[in-house]
C-alpha cells in the first residue's frame, strides 16, 4: 500500500477499489451468515425461555440460521438496505470518491450475489427499483489514526417500520425515555420478527439521534456500554421489554428483545431528542479495517 509524506506525517493512500472489494464481502456475509454474538444470544435465549412454545420458536430461528448455511442462501429473504458507517483515520488519503466506492461494492454484493434488490430511485412519485440496491445511507466519520475502518448493517424493513423519534423537553425523566422506548416496542408487537434488538439514541439532534440509534447496531450484543449509567439503563430498558410478553415472533414468552444498545451524545439546552430503532433476530454487522 502506498504511503506518502505530508507535513512530516506520514499518510497511507488507499485506493477506491479496496473500498469496494471490502464493502462487497462484508454485505455478502452479513447477509449469508449471523456472527457469533448474535447466535449465541439466541442460545442463551432458548435455554432461559421458560414458555414451551417460545422455546420451541428460538429452536427453529436457531434452526433457520444453519440451514442458511448449509444450503448457502441468505438468513433472511429481506437482504435489507445498505447502511455503512465508514471511520476514517485523520493519516489515510482515500485516493477518490469514497461514498461512489461504497456503492460500487454494494451493487457488486447484491447484484453478484443475487441478493434481493429493494431500493426504489423515488420515496413517493417514481418507486422504480434500482435493480442494484444503490444508493447505500452512508455514514463517513473522521477519526485518528491510519485505518479505515467499515462497518455494514443491511437493514430490513420489517423492523425498520416499527422505529420511532421523539423530541422530548429538557424536563423529560429517564422514566419517559424508558416508557417511550416501551410503547414503541409495544406497538411494533410482531411486525419486527422478535426477539428484537433495539437501539436507542439520545441527544444530537432530530437526525443526529436516529444516527446514534442506528449506529448501535455496530456493537457487538454481548458487550457493555462504558457509561456505567447507561450501560444500567440498558439493562433497565431490555428487562421492561422482557416483561410485555410480546415474545418470539409474537407467541408470547420472555423473549421479546435480546438487547438494547444505547448511544447519547451532546444536545442544546431547549431539548432532549430520543430515537428507537429496531432490529428483527437477524442482527446483521460485519465489519473489516483496511
Amino acid at each position: 500500500m502506498e504511503k506518502v509524506l505530508y507535513k512530516g506525517k506520514e499518510i497511507r493512500i488507499v485506493e477506491p477499489r479496496e473500498i469496494s472489494n471490502a464493502v462487497r464481502d462484508l454485505f455478502t456475509k452479513a447477509n449469508y451468515t449471523l456472527t457469533n454474538d448474535v447466535t449465541s444470544c439466541i442460545e442463551c435465549a432458548k435455554e432461559h425461555e421458560r414458555n414451551p412454545l417460545a422455546k420451541k420458536v428460538l429452536t427453529r430461528l436457531i434452526d433457520n440460521v444453519e440451514a442458511a448455511k448449509e444450503m448457502d442462501v441468505p438468513v433472511c429473504q429481506d437482504t435489507g438496505m445498505a447502511v455503512v458507517f465508514v471511520y476514517v483515520g485523520d493519516e489515510v488519503y482515500i485516493n477518490g470518491n469514497l461514498t461512489d466506492a461504497v456503492n460500487n461494492g454494494v451493487r457488486e454484493a447484491y447484484v453478484g450475489e443475487a441478493l434481493r434488490l429493494s431500493v426504489v430511485r423515488d420515496p413517493l412519485y417514481d418507486r422504480v427499483n434500482t435493480n442494484d440496491n444503490t444508493p447505500a445511507i452512508v455514514h463517513i466519520r473522521a477519526v485518528r489514526g491510519n485505518k479505515v475502518r467499515i462497518v455494514a448493517l443491511p437493514k430490513g424493513f420489517g423492523s425498520e417500520n416499527m422505529s420511532a423519534l421523539k423530541m422530548f423537553t429538557p424536563s423529560a425523566t429517564e422514566d419517559d425515555i424508558v416508557n417511550f422506548v416501551l410503547d414503541t416496542v409495544i406497538k411494533a408487537g410482531s411486525n419486527p420478527c422478535p426477539p428484537i434488538c433495539v437501539g436507542v439514541g439520545i441527544g444530537g439532534d432530530f437526525e443526529g439521534c436516529a444516527i446514534l440509534a442506528k449506529e448501535c447496531f455496530c456493537r457487538k450484543l454481548d458487550d457493555v456500554n462504558e457509561n456505567e449509567k447507561y450501560a444500567a439503563l440498558e439493562k433497565r430498558i431490555l428487562d421492561e421489554i422482557n416483561k410485555t410478553d410480546i415474545g418470539p415472533q409474537g407467541f408470547s414468552g420472555d423473549t421479546t428483545a435480546l438487547a438494547v444498545k444505547i448511544a447519547a451524545a451532546p444536545t442544546h439546552i431547549a431539548g432532549l431528542p430520543v430515537a428507537v430503532n429496531i432490529n428483527c433476530h437477524v442482527i446483521r454487522h460485519r465489519e473489516t479495517e483496511i
